[in-house]
This record gives C-alpha cells, sequence and structure tokens, in this order.
C-alpha cells in the first residue's frame, strides 16, 4: 500500500448538508475500497486564483490515505464524472513528505494560545 494525500474543490453555490454528503461520498468510496484515511481537513471556503466554471471561490477538502495504487484512477474518473467538484489533485507521498505531513500534525496541536497585543 502508498500513502495519497488528495485535495478537491467543490462548487461555492452549495449548501452545508451537500458539503457534508459530498465530502462523505469519498470518504465511503475510498473506505469502501480498502483504503485506510489517515488524515482529513477541511478548508473551508478560500478564494480561487483564477475563476473555474464562472466561480471566483471553492470549499477545500483535503484527505491524506493509504491504498493500492490502482484505486487512484478510479477515484479521479469519479471526481471527473461530478458537476460538484471543480478541480482535484491526487499525488503519492515519499518518505519524506510522510514525515513532513506528521510533524505538522503533531505541531498543530502544540500551538500556543495566541496573545493580545494592545494597540
Amino acid at each position: 500500500m502508498r500513502h495519497y494525500e488528495t485535495v478537491f474543490i467543490l462548487s461555492p453555490v452549495l449548501s452545508n448538508n451537500q458539503i457534508k454528503a459530498s465530502i462523505s461520498r469519498y470518504r465511503s468510496f475510498l473506505v469502501g475500497r480498502n483504503a485506510t484515511i489517515v488524515h482529513e481537513e477541511e478548508m473551508g471556503l478560500k478564494p480561487l486564483a483564477y475563476p473555474i466554471k464562472h466561480k471566483k471561490s471553492g470549499v477545500y477538502h483535503l484527505i491524506e490515505f493509504a491504498s493500492d495504487p490502482s484505486l487512484i484512477k478510479e477515484l479521479e474518473i469519479t471526481y471527473a464524472r461530478d458537476e460538484q467538484v471543480l478541480r482535484f489533485l491526487t499525488f503519492a507521498l515519499d518518505k519524506h513528505a510522510l514525515a513532513h505531513n506528521m510533524a505538522r500534525r503533531s505541531d498543530a496541536g502544540k500551538e500556543e494560545p495566541k496573545k493580545a497585543v494592545a494597540l
């Protein structure tokens, strides 16, 4: 099994329920095909660098998972057929990227609360 990270951008015109349903659909797609989800990150609504399908923003979601390489082609075909997905990117993680992701996640839990600054 190899480790992968997939990021997809959903249309900003979707309701919260539709967004959650899409994310859940892709999560269950991966789990249903024996992929192990390692980490998931909901990045929320962000502006796009350039308009895609006349949209200037999109809802970003990242899933890090481990699976057989044959699953990737099927996942990307599923993304391409979904009209709610504006863009997607899936890439394999090497040992350095895995180490970086693990360090980033462990550091995120150690963040100190921000102190108020008087102006």
